[in-house]
């Protein structure tokens, strides 16, 4: 699970992050004083090659596009479930990844869309991407494609219980070395469920041949083309104040749903 150009070990010292957005100062005329993409770890400045930047549309702001790596994951999860118009789909979980989720779901033409998750500050968020809100699973009802986001087995478990008959469950979690318990028997196997594992690493095999990575990010960065998303950023942190709020930060509960880290 290591970033592109990674330096160092975890748990720390390392050199990690993979949303950097920045201006180029040097480089080829068709980059040069434009804001690109690059997945590169926290710096001010960097050099990094030309065919690993990817340049911001002009009509996503440089705020917006940090959230680029993260509606690929958004993305490829859709492409993982299969979900097409007029599709039921619950969201469980909204944090950032659950919540562009929920803003791609909510696309899909005659998509019903419910986003769940116990903070009820997120019901504004999820409703002004033209979803439903609750804060209770049980309240959910049940879909067609379901998506778990929230990392926690609680949350498998809700998700789980969204599931209608033959649906399909989307596992986007990403647990790292904590255990996971989930209930198999009973309702799991009675109502045939599929629970896929999705994974940003990959594109999904059918549309591998024609999706290279990097036209990927690029769809992304399309994707951001919306003034809603900006509601996502609640909190900018300068770098020079990192070191005082990143435990804060990678805390257990962290408030707000994304933080950008401001260079200037």
């Amino acid at each position: 699970m290591r970033a592109p150009m990674q330096d160092g070990e975890f748990p720390f010292p390392v050199k990690y992050g993979y949303c950097s957005v920045g201006q180029v100062e040097a480089g080829g005329p068709r980059f040069l004083g434009r804001n690109v993409f690059v997945l590169h770890p926290h710096q001010d400045r960097f050099v990094v090659k030309r065919d690993d930047v990817v340049l911001v549309p002009e009509a996503v702001p440089a705020r917006r596009a940090t959230l680029a790596a993260n509606m690929e994951t958004a993305l490829n999860a859709l492409w993982d479930s299969g979900a097409g118009a007029g599709d039921r789909i619950i969201v469980v979980g909204a944090g950032l990844i659950g919540l562009l989720i929920t803003f791609l779901a909510a696309g899909l033409p005659g998509a019903e869309v419910v986003a769940v998750d116990p903070d009820p500050a997120r019901g504004a968020l999820a409703r002004a991407f033209g979803a439903r809100f609750t804060d209770r699973a049980d309240a959910a009802g049940e879909a067609d494609v379901v998506f778990h986001t929230s990392a926690c087995s609680e949350g498998l478990a809700a998700a789980l219980a969204c599931c209608a008959m033959e649906a399909s469950l989307v596992e986007v979690s990403w647990y790292g070395d904590a255990p996971v318990t989930v209930a198999l028997g009973g309702n799991f196997h009675a109502k045939r469920l599929r629970l896929i594992s999705s994974q940003v690493g990959a594109v999904p095999a059918p549309r591998a041949p024609r999706w290279p990575l990097k036209r990927r990010l690029a769809k992304a960065l399309d994707l951001l083309a919306d003034p809603r998303l900006d509601a996502l950023i609640t909190e900018e942190v300068a770098f020079a104040d990192l070191p005082d709020a990143l435990e804060r930060i990678l805390g257990d509960g962290p408030p707000g749903v994304a933080t950008v880290v401001r260079y200037s």
